[in-house]
């Protein structure tokens, strides 16, 4: 695996065009995860999600879903029929994004006595 050299100073143009910045504002946004990890389940209607997450407002919802859409994570598929639904699911590039963020998960839960030891220092 290679790794693209940072230049120093490092410019706001180099910060927002580096793949990574992106992706660590989803990881870092407050409810895509979450929505991702009920979406791993499979799939779910928007009121589905709705009841799922609990402090989640209608509005940021909508927001959260048309963003992971919009970056390719999550599908939305109109079901037809005298009620039409709106059903969310993951896709393979989202499937492969939450086995990232799986995996810095388990970062976390391994060295969380660690980080709390380096929080406590730093007081």
């Amino acid at each position: 695996m290679s790794t693209a050299a940072i230049t120093v100073p490092v410019t706001v143009s180099d910060h927002e065009e580096c793949p990574a910045t992106g992706v660590l504002r989803r990881v870092g946004d407050k409810w895509s995860v979450v929505l991702l990890s009920v979406l791993a389940r499979g799939a779910h209607g928007f009121n589905e999600l709705d009841r799922s997450v609990e402090g989640l407002s209608r509005r940021m919802l909508t927001r959260t879903l048309r963003a992971l859409e919009e970056e390719g994570l999550v599908s939305r598929t109109i079901q037809p029929g005298v009620t039409p639904r709106v059903d969310y699911a993951l896709t393979d590039l989202g499937r492969s994004f939450l086995e990232a963020v799986r995996a810095l998960s388990l970062w976390a839960v391994a060295h969380q006595d660690d980080l709390a030891a380096a929080r406590a220092r730093a007081r």
